[in-house]
């Protein structure tokens, strides 16, 4: 502690030469050596930002620019980092002290001046000043630690439906590795629609949720070969809200978005899709990940359907433009054709009648 008090920075203001000079000799005597000086009260505000000291001693009394009009100019800038000032007064008067603390001032050394006495005061207030450094050090590291170990919990959050999602994948989907490719794409769409970096991060990251209510579906309906029977889509359309349920009520952004994707990705432009939203009242995340969605699913082989090649599954998407998905998303990920992340698909094979979009709910 006493090396830390004696290395503090301290900025002296007096208009005497000589009483400026019997400060600094107080205080080198008593081991400080990081003094500034000066007897130009103008100069405060420029000395103090460039300084940057610990504590400050001003005299009261000074032509021109006086000790209050000091103290009311540093005391916004030393209050926000709890920097005292010590006021210097032959003045002992009860005014005197009144106006200096409401202008900010901690406390007085009145002239002349006790040696003693002064050393005391102005080591009771670096005192202060050092244990505030202390306890602004301690909150900044608990600070980081509380992130680091919210983005742990949130990261864990993440990975466990990602991995709940994966294992929904893995029944309809033979590499698992659908969710992440729909990721991808769907960061690759938005960021064509002139999304903020922090907003494709999100979906790139909420996207590989969409499916995860598949966790709740049957196999027998999931896996089904043909077309599905109209209950067995009704059932089967229950994965959006199964998915919204598992990832609602979270603090975290990127399983609040998880939930709108998992409610909405199914919905159609035109108003048909599973929940009868439609145009702009469908979430531009879930109007994205449509896209992606359909996209990924219809060039790679599931159960139900083979692999369509890959200028044709782009053609379709083309066709639905302004009827199952947004214009603009459609513009968007057509203008992605050379540089699109297909993610080695599987190799395709000439489809038969069900691989047409609507045979398979899944689609």
């Amino acid at each position: 502690m006493l090396d830390k008090l004696r290395a503090a920075r301290i900025l002296l203001i007096d208009d005497d030469p000589d009483g400026l000079a019997l400060l600094e000799t107080i205080l080198e005597t008593e081991g400080y050596s990081n003094i500034l000086g000066t007897t130009d009260p103008t100069r405060v505000g420029d000395l103090f930002d460039a300084f940057k000291p610990d504590l400050v001693l001003t005299d009261l009394h000074m032509p021109g620019v006086n000790g209050l009009d000091v103290v009311a100019t540093l005391s916004a800038r030393a209050d926000k980092d709890y920097i005292p000032i010590l006021v210097l007064t032959g003045d002992v008067s009860r005014e005197a002290k009144l106006r200096a603390l409401s202008a900010g001032a901690k406390d007085f050394v009145h002239k002349p001046y006790d040696t003693t006495e002064t050393a005391l005061r102005i080591r009771n207030l670096l005192e202060t000043r050092l244990l505030y450094l202390q306890v602004q050090n301690h909150n900044q590291v608990l600070e980081v630690k509380v992130k680091e170990r919210t983005r742990e919990l949130d990261q864990a959050r993440i990975e466990i439906l990602e991995r709940l999602a994966l294992a929904s994948e893995f029944r309809d989907d033979a590499t698992g590795e659908h969710t992440q490719r729909v990721g991808r794409m769907c960061a690759q769409i938005a960021q064509a629609m002139g999304m903020d970096a922090t907003d494709v991060e999100l979906i790139r990251r909420a996207a590989p949720l969409h499916d995860v209510g598949k966790i709740g579906i049957p196999d027998s309906i999931l896996l089904k070969p043909g077309k599905l029977t109209d209950d067995e889509f009704n059932l089967m359309k229950r994965h959006t809200e199964i998915g919204s349920q598992l990832l609602a009520n979270s603090i975290s952004p990127t399983l609040r978005l998880g939930e709108t994707i998992a409610l909405t990705h199914h919905e159609r432009w035109d108003g048909t899709g599973y929940r009868g939203m439609q145009g702009t009242q469908i979430p531009i995340q879930g109007r994205i990940l449509a896209v992606a969605d359909v996209f990924d699913a219809l060039i790679n082989e599931r159960p139900y359907k083979h692999a369509w090649p890959v200028d044709e599954a782009i053609e379709e998407i083309r066709k639905q433009r302004g009827r199952q998905f947004d214009p603009d998303a459609v513009v968007a990920f057509l203008g992605l054709q050379d540089n699109i992340d297909l993610a080695d698909p599987a190799e395709p094979s000439v489809r038969s009648d069900a691989t047409e979009p609507g045979m398979h709910s899944s689609v």
